[in-house]
């Protein structure tokens, strides 16, 4: 099946489409314009014939009813002059001119009078080859003045025009759509500079970017864009590959010892206490189902793009206290009514990661505030992180080597948990000092 020509058309490369386009528009624009230059210009040397025959017949007239008039008629710039009575003779006349044939009969001499213009009339009848352009003036008496002046130079001045412009557009458009092919081609050049680029980035040179053109245009900004976009998905796997190697590292801990104590005691089954073996390897898996449940909250976390799951209202002050009615050794100090928006679950999982943490930390209490502003606190009075390391155990898999990262403190994945939660639902999170302990504060937009 043959193809159509806007397939055709579609298939072929950017720069010949512009240049064509911008070729046949240029045509288009050059054709109408030879056509008006040459109406106008036709028209223009027209009226100017009109113009001065008028005024030669308008002159006759002035001395034809003076009576001043001579015969022949003497005119300097070749206008034939007829002037012709009330009985259609012709009384006056200029040198050469048919004394006996008016230039128009009785009825057109009528209408031209009345019409008060111009016109066209054929000057070969009388010896004058091309045609006439003819104007009448009305005299005393009756009389008709005739005015005539041979237009065929005008029409020879215009048809060569025409056939300068019959000649030079076409040569005119070739030469501009050359350089449209040319500057179009510069012009893509950064952009086929950025096709190669694009072209050299594998998955072995992910730190490679694209060229930037030193023009300030839109090639410029787009290769900007880009390469910001390649910065942010070389951050993202960086991301992920460090994710999949800490879960990892944290998976094979309690594999490892999963597989020892079964090992031992399989090796050893007559002297094992196997309620104890079951209790190490329950333990193990609770472990190990825990930090799925952390990975598998991350990895929805980032599926979302930092949106919660639910847009919904939310009584905070009813999720704070179920939360902490769980817990013995937590206790609610101040619990104002708020109305946020986004995720009950979510929000109960920040609560319940930040008090684990609280109560897994503190010497002797726990107390959890939430005010109307929307701002949640939970504060211990445990041994505290040091100001330097506050911000970095927000990171995924990041535990300290202090008194707060005991190995039942879990992989590190809770507090990031807890920021990735709140920012999704358009809030912050930071530790503070609590002197003694730490203070958790999360701040949470009230819904209007």
């Amino acid at each position: 099946m043959a193809d159509t020509p806007l397939a055709w058309w579609r298939r072929q490369g950017l720069r010949f489409r512009l240049s064509v386009v911008a070729a046949a528009v240029l045509a288009a624009a050059l054709a109408l314009s030879a056509s008006v230059l040459l109406n106008v210009l036709d028209r223009a040397l027209v009226d100017t014939i009109d113009e001065t025959t008028w005024q030669q017949a308008q002159t006759v007239r002035v001395h034809a009813d003076a009576g001043t008039l001579t015969n022949p008629i003497t005119t300097n710039d070749g206008t034939i002059v007829q002037v012709i009575d009330a009985s259609g003779r012709i009384t006056h006349a200029t040198y050469g001119t048919d004394r006996l044939v008016p230039l128009l009969g009785a009825r057109e001499r009528a209408r031209v009078l009345r019409e008060g213009t111009a016109r066209f009339m054929d000057g070969r009848p009388y010896a004058i080859p091309g045609p006439l352009r003819v104007v009448a003036v009305s005299a005393d008496h009756g009389r008709t003045v005739l005015a005539a002046r041979p237009v065929g130079e005008i029409q020879t001045s215009v048809g060569t025009a025409g056939r300068v412009l019959l000649v030079g557009t076409p040569l005119l458009v070739v030469v501009l759509a050359l350089a449209s092919w040319v500057i179009i081609g510069r012009t893509l050049r950064p952009i086929a500079a950025l096709r190669r680029g694009a072209a050299e980035i594998t998955h072995t040179a992910r730190s490679r970017r694209l060229p930037v053109p030193e023009s300030r245009d839109e090639v410029h900004w787009l290769a900007v864009t880009l390469n910001g976009m390649l910065a942010r998905l070389e951050e993202a796997e960086q991301r992920q590959r460090a994710l999949v190697s800490d879960a990892a590292h944290e998976l094979r801990s309690p594999l490892a010892s999963i597989r020892l104590q079964l090992e031992v005691a399989l090796g050893h089954p007559e002297g094992q206490d196997w309620p104890e073996t079951a209790e190490g390897v329950l333990e193990d898996a609770m472990r190990l189902s825990r930090l799925a449940e952390d990975l598998l909250a991350l990895a929805r976390l980032d599926e979302r793009g930092g949106v919660p799951a639910r847009s919904e209202p939310v009584d905070l002050d009813e999720v704070v206290r179920q939360t902490v009615d769980r817990y013995g050794e937590a206790r609610l100090t101040v619990c104002d009514p708020v109305v946020v928006r986004g995720d009950a679950l979510d929000l109960s999982r920040v609560l319940t990661n930040l008090v684990d943490n609280a109560v897994r930390h503190t010497s002797s209490k726990v107390e959890v505030a939430l005010t109307r502003d929307g701002v949640l606190t939970v504060t211990d009075d445990g041994p505290g992180i040091p100001e330097a390391d506050r911000e970095r155990v927000f990171n995924r898999f990041t535990r300290l080597d202090s008194g707060r990262s005991r190995d039942e403190g879990g992989a590190g994945l809770g507090l990031a948990i807890v920021r990735e939660t709140v920012r999704a639902h358009g809030g912050t999170v930071h530790l503070e000092d609590a002197g003694p302990g730490l203070r958790a504060v999360v701040r949470l937009p009230p819904a209007l």
